[in-house]
């Protein structure tokens, strides 16, 4: 998630919590996803979507801290 801004999510997985447990999070339900897609985990079509829904708004989240430490840490 995010290979463009690998430096910061760095920083936000050593030094935030919540950006932490946010980003776990994401892979944890990506990693779901994937093995119901693969039948690996026997998931219905409609909780794929749901996993789906929930993997999206922690990526939305994820994506909103690292645009604000971006912010407040510009590059020279």
């Amino acid at each position: 998630m995010f290979h463009e801004y690998r430096e910061e999510t760095t920083y936000l997985k050593q030094h935030n919590a919540h950006f932490e447990k946010i980003f776990n999070e994401h892979n944890d339900l990506d990693q779901k996803i994937q093995n119901a897609e693969n039948g690996i985990e026997h998931l219905s079509n409609q909780e794929i979507e749901v996993l789906k829904k929930q993997k999206l708004h922690l990526k939305d989240q994820a994506y909103a801290m690292i645009l604000e430490h971006r912010k407040a840490h510009p590059k020279a």
